[in-house]
């Protein structure tokens, strides 16, 4: 399993994201309880612009562990993607609940507030 996770994380790196899917696929059908497998599938899905399978797989992360901050922060990002910036606002406040200093949640909160989403009044 970490030689599967090892090799998806490295496809990523370069952006050969197929061979990332491929590996993460073997990885999730090996161990289908590894959140962090499915979460790392839904990264490589959305960086190929397969949002479907993206979404599958984060709800999926999420279903196996619902604190797993960086499978959230995804979620966010897939609907702020998709227009839903209220959605993604609140998903990125739930981020930074579990994990007050991740920094690409507090970027992305800010992005939304100068914009006018996710101010509390």
């Amino acid at each position: 399993m970490d030689l599967l996770l090892k090799r998806g994380r490295e496809a990523l790196a370069v952006g050969d994201f197929n061979v990332a899917i491929d590996h993460l696929t073997a990885l999730t059908d090996h161990a289908p309880d590894f959140a962090e497998g499915y979460h790392l599938r839904a990264t490589a899905y959305y960086r190929a612009d397969l949002y479907g399978p993206a979404l599958d797989d984060l709800e999926t992360a999420l279903a196996l562990n619902p604190d797993n901050f960086n499978a959230i922060f995804g979620l966010g990002v897939l609907f702020q993607e998709l227009g839903d910036s209220r959605r993604a606002a609140e998903l990125f406040r739930r981020v930074l609940a579990l994990n007050p200093h991740h920094e690409n949640a507090e970027e992305a909160l800010e992005q939304l507030k100068s914009s006018g989403i996710g101010r509390t009044l």
